[in-house]
């Protein structure tokens, strides 16, 4: 049998004015904003908690937010770093010049403390949440979504709405609604991270990590020759997270994929903390804690938008008229395989990336969001429009987050304007970011 035909009856759920799928950086984001500015917000996760791989994929370090200079990342997201410094969730090394000012740094945090402040900041912008619960269909006429269908432990639901932003990562939504997509053939393969306690960080040296990786791995530590390891880093007085080990040749836009890339990440979990306590100073009573409930992935699908962000708009330092956010982090493409010839490739376009200088920075356009020619339908965060190699700088939380500040900001001025969302007056748009504290050029 083919195919198999369900017809049934489910209970319709309230509408709401904005309905957003993913409870991601790009997801949280543009439901606080979007419930600041007075909608009623429905935000839909599939996992127990907000933040996605910032707290159910454990990766514990926001990308660089400044060039150098000066702060690039502005908004929600700077707001939800401050407040997580004064409450001493971020790792005790941290301080204010690493998000306000430092040249590609990055700034560890723990997860624990991320959710706990997500949770706040929707609960007092007045948006609903449901945990556990996935998309499993949109209701769509033309050009416009009208609802769509979920699915929690309360079973099915219809839930209809006026405006919808699809912040997945996988654009789910915007594929459900017959919005045209792009994948990449070659994508990244994922990590599944992990957090280790009982590191002397006093005594750890990373300078010698990576010569003796090379080590272990012609000892025989490995399952696999992977010799890009991005390392542990310090999120705790004793704790680290890593992460390392890629899952190589797993598709995760099949179940399968996801499957075998989960139980392989966590077989690579114990390879490196074999090879920690045992090559490394520091780490002799390093222990393994726990693997991430969310694989690492870093690309899968992606929309094509009103514009496509490209690698010459990076390498040209380019600035848009509707930009919604500027950002100078580098392009961050890892390796396919753990062949010789894929790390060469790796190493020699790692070098011809054109990396951005102190003081540089390229701009976000609006554009990037809304799936050509659609009314009510952005997609913020990883499923933006860009191309393969500008994506590798912007698939990461701080530029995530503007994008769903973005988003969620643009549905409210759809609704208030009746502009569609290729339509929207982006003049106007930016004014109620820069209101925001959005850093827009």
């Amino acid at each position: 049998m083919d195919t198999f035909t369900l017809q049934r009856t489910i209970p319709a759920d309230k509408e709401y004015d904005i309905i957003i799928a993913g409870g991601g950086p790009a997801g949280t984001a543009a439901a606080i904003a979007a419930g600041r500015l007075g909608e009623t917000v429905l935000l839909v996760e599939q996992t127990g908690c907000l933040g996605g791989m910032g707290t159910s994929g454990l990766v514990n370090a926001f990308d660089p937010m400044a060039d150098g200079e000066r702060q690039l990342v502005g908004g929600i997201m700077s707001e939800i770093v401050e407040e997580m410094y004064e409450r001493s969730f971020l790792a005790p090394q941290v301080r204010p010049d690493f998000w306000r000012k430092r040249y590609h740094c990055w700034t560890p945090f723990k997860s624990e403390g991320l959710k706990l402040v997500l949770d706040e900041k929707v609960i007092d912008a007045g948006v609903d949440v449901k945990f556990y619960t996935r998309l499993v269909e949109a209701d769509v006429t033309g050009q416009k979504v009208n609802g769509v269908v979920i699915h929690n432990i309360e079973g099915l639901s219809y839930v209809p709405g006026r405006m919808f932003i699809d912040a997945t990562g996988d654009a789910v939504l915007a594929d459900l609604a017959g919005a045209e997509c792009r994948t990449n053939p070659e994508f990244m393969p994922g990590t599944l991270a992990s957090l280790y306690g009982g590191i002397e960080w006093d005594k750890v040296d990373r300078g010698v990590e990576w010569e003796n990786l090379v080590k272990a791995i012609e000892d025989g530590y490995f399952t696999q020759r992977d010799r890009h390891l991005p390392g542990m880093s310090r999120v705790g007085d004793t704790i680290g997270y890593l992460n390392g080990g890629h899952l190589f040749n797993k598709d995760p836009l099949t179940c399968s994929g996801r499957t075998e890339g989960m139980m392989l990440g966590r077989r690579l979990a114990q390879e490196y903390q074999s090879f920690y306590r045992n090559y490394l100073k520091g780490y002799e009573n390093a222990e393994l804690v726990c693997t991430a409930n969310l694989m690492g992935v870093r690309e899968t699908r992606r929309i094509l938008g009103e514009y496509e962000l490209t690698i010459d708009d990076y390498r040209a330092r380019a600035q848009f008229p509707d930009q919604i956010g500027v950002f100078n982090k580098f392009v961050d493409i890892h390796v396919r395989d753990c062949s010789d010839e894929e790390y060469e490739r790796f190493l020699e376009e790692k070098d011809k990336s054109g990396r951005l200088g102190e003081g540089e920075c390229f701009g976000l356009p609006y554009r990037i969001l809304v799936p050509k020619g659609w009314e009510n339908l952005w997609a913020a965060g990883r499923c933006n429009s860009s191309d393969i190699q500008v994506h590798g700088s912007i698939r990461v939380m701080p530029a995530a987050a503007m994008m769903g500040q973005a988003a969620g900001t643009a549905a409210v001025q759809s609704i208030d304007t009746g502009q569609a969302a290729f339509e929207i007056d982006t003049d106007k748009l930016r004014d109620t970011l820069a209101e925001a504290d959005v850093i827009l050029d």
